[in-house]
């Protein structure tokens, strides 16, 4: 049977199917030597351009250059830095105070002011999308024009890492109180470029904010162009339709690196990949049922025949370059095992599912591969494939019974990943799509949530990996690498772990 598994995930890995790319117009050269336009593309569409509504990746990577945050982490260092703070003290465990810089201009011309922190902080702590990145906020305080006061609910360890996640960006609390929705399509922020149009599921243009505090960016306009293929994300970098490609499949890396036209970014990213299991729905509340299909999945030969062999096998929802990542052993791969398993659960003969999943070419067959892992232990399970935003709505709702997802821990810390995936508060939009809800798991969350002891938070979060590993609530599949495409003319681009990568020091030679 695994001689069969094998030659399936092989044919997939090696079918990639190629599309023509239209043409589009070149960018205007300019007589700095660099052109004006610089164009990237990605898998899938913005699905709000509002910071406080549209976390998934494809949204933030274009939302982070309207947008800015109180505090910035450097995408090479990872340290933190100044942004709309400009410096900051610890008054005590729960209070710090923060600066505001002063100049700083909205794109419809406001002065960002101490106001507009309040009032932004408190819009994202009400966001069912991204409260679970700030409700460690009790309160705000205005001290005057530009001084704020955050004091935390207990003691809050990964304060600044939070502050600096883009769900926490400020918003002009004017524009935006006179109509809560106008984000959404028209966003404005202080950040380096200006919103200037959306074209749905094709492209999003930007334009070079010249009063932007940190000085003017190096490229005048940044187009986003929609390109669900992964293989043909890569024909558009090799014609020069694009100027970057994010996301490439790794089948194409080593191409992309060996063509002296182009460059290849790519690192070892803070990223997991798993099926999570709606635990509202039969079979899937039963922890025999999760814990068997867990274990028909080979995740080695999915790493190496699906995945080029580049990542590794998960074991934790968290990546090894999180704070408070504990490694509970390799996930056992043993589908007589899991037959076992479902026939003491009283499903002998398998049962019928459905396994959702967005249109991302890597990700779709990576389920056609988990799909025949699960034939062999008697479960037919059927593949739907939707539109990333419609598969993002319906799995909030709960429609699904098992759904593939990507989630990277942003600021580095597991409470990030914990407290959103795992907590009983934050089911639905907020990450928790299995709707586990469990009291020693909450316990546990909280525990390394509201210490400011790193030892006694690691221990928290060790006691809850090995726990969580039981509970099966996720199949935890694959740590992957993050990566990016360039033209070997591009200059100043740097990845970003997070996938949010900064484009307004990025200037792209003629």
């Amino acid at each position: 049977m695994k001689k069969a598994a094998t030659f399936f995930l092989v044919a997939v890995a090696v079918c990639s199917c190629l599309f023509a790319m239209g043409s589009s117009e070149e960018a205007v050269s300019t007589e700095s030597g660099y052109k004006d336009t610089l164009i990237f593309a990605q898998g899938a569409d913005v699905t709000s351009f509002d910071p406080h509504i549209g976390k998934e990746t494809p949204a933030v990577a274009v939302t982070s250059q309207i947008f800015d945050t109180l505090v910035t982490s450097d995408p090479a260092t990872g340290k933190i830095e100044p942004q709309i703070a400009e410096s900051w003290t610890q008054l005590s465990d729960t209070q710090w105070e923060f600066k505001i810089r002063q100049g700083i201009k909205f794109h419809n011309g406001e002065d960002l002011t101490a106001d507009d922190v309040k009032y932004s902080l408190d819009r994202a702590c009400a966001s069912a999308a991204v409260a679970y990145n700030v409700d460690f906020i009790d309160n705000v305080e205005v001290v005057d024009d530009y001084t704020v006061i955050i004091t935390t609910k207990a003691p809050y360890g990964p304060i600044l890492n939070n502050l600096a996640v883009p769900f926490a960006a400020i918003v002009p609390k004017d524009y935006t109180s006179a109509n809560e929705d106008i984000h959404k399509t028209a966003p404005v922020g202080s950040g380096p470029y200006k919103f200037v149009s959306w074209s749905q599921n094709d492209t999003v243009k930007l334009e070079a904010f010249d009063d932007y505090y940190a000085g003017a960016p190096k490229t005048k306009y940044v187009e986003m162009k929609v390109i669900p293929e992964a293989a043909q994300r890569t024909i558009a970098l090799e014609t020069g339709e694009v100027d970057i490609a994010y996301d490439l499949l790794v089948s194409d890396t080593k191409r992309v690196a060996s063509n002296d036209k182009l460059q290849l970014f790519e690192k070892p990213s803070l990223s997991c990949y798993y099926i999570t299991f709606n635990m509202n729905k039969k079979p899937f509340d039963n922890q025999l049922v999760r814990q068997a299909l867990s274990m028909a999945i080979d995740r080695q030969l999915l790493v190496d025949a699906i995945n080029g062999g580049s990542g590794e096998v998960a074991n934790a929802i968290i990546a090894p370059g999180v704070f408070g990542y504990y490694d509970v052993g390799e996930l056992e791969y043993n589908p007589e095992k899991a037959k076992e398993l479902l026939a003491e659960a009283g499903y002998p003969d398998g049962f019928s599912c459905t396994l959702w999943v967005n249109n991302n070419q890597a990700r779709v067959e990576m389920c056609q591969a988990i799909q025949e892992m699960f034939r062999e232990i008697g479960v037919t399970c059927s593949i739907e494939v939707m539109e990333f935003g419609t598969f993002i709505s319906r799995t909030t709702a709960g429609e699904h019974d098992m759904g593939y997802f990507g989630w990277t821990t942003s600021s580095k810390d597991a409470d990030y990943t914990y407290y959103s995936l795992e907590h009983s508060s934050q089911q639905g939009a907020a990450g928790n799509r299995s709707f586990l809800a469990d009291p020693k798991v909450d316990e546990l969350v909280m525990k390394g949530r509201e210490s400011s002891d790193e030892a006694a938070r690691l221990e928290a979060y060790k006691e809850l990996a090995i726990y969580l590993k039981d509970v099966c609530n996720n199949a935890l599949i694959i740590y992957t690498s993050i990566n990016a495409g360039a033209s070997a003319k591009v200059e100043g681009f740097v990845l970003d772990l997070n996938g949010y990568h900064e484009l307004d020091q990025v200037q792209v030679r003629n």
